[in-house]
């Protein structure tokens, strides 16, 4: 047997990391919504919350290598950080949760695509403008 046989290819393993941080974004964002994680707990959900869904990186995807370091290494690493603070039994609700909304398989949100679409534009208008009021001067 040829070894592709036996290792799943990169195509499969990128599609089950990218189901595992969705499952446990979504884990994170019910322990964060539950009245029993502690509060400095859900002050660190929040701000991986926020970075996980933030469209902008903290290292910009167009830079060789290092640009998706962020995604590939510190997500993962503050998800499961971020998991280890969690009480057990908030936890074991959450992931319940996360499952039961991810057998929901609700629709993506079209106006929050439309807001970011338009934050982006918004964002490229000024870079222009202000690129043409330097190139002016």
């Amino acid at each position: 047997m040829a070894a592709s046989e036996h290792a799943p290819g990169l195509s499969t393993r990128w599609r089950a990391t990218v189901q595992y941080i969705k499952r446990e974004s979504l884990t994170l964002y019910a322990a964060y919504r539950n009245p029993r994680t502690p509060w400095l707990t859900r002050l660190f959900l929040a701000l991986v919350l926020a970075y996980a869904f933030s469209p902008i990186d903290l290292i910009p995807d167009f830079i060789p290598v290092l640009g998706y370091l962020d995604d590939a290494l510190l997500l993962p690493l503050c998800i499961w950080l971020a998991l280890r603070m969690i009480p057990e039994p908030v936890l074991a609700d959450a992931r319940r949760e996360a499952t039961a909304r991810i057998a929901e398989a609700r629709p993506v949100s079209r106006v929050g695509a439309v807001a970011i679409v338009s934050l982006w534009l918004l964002g490229i208008m000024l870079a222009g403008w202000w690129l043409l009021n330097v190139a002016i001067r």
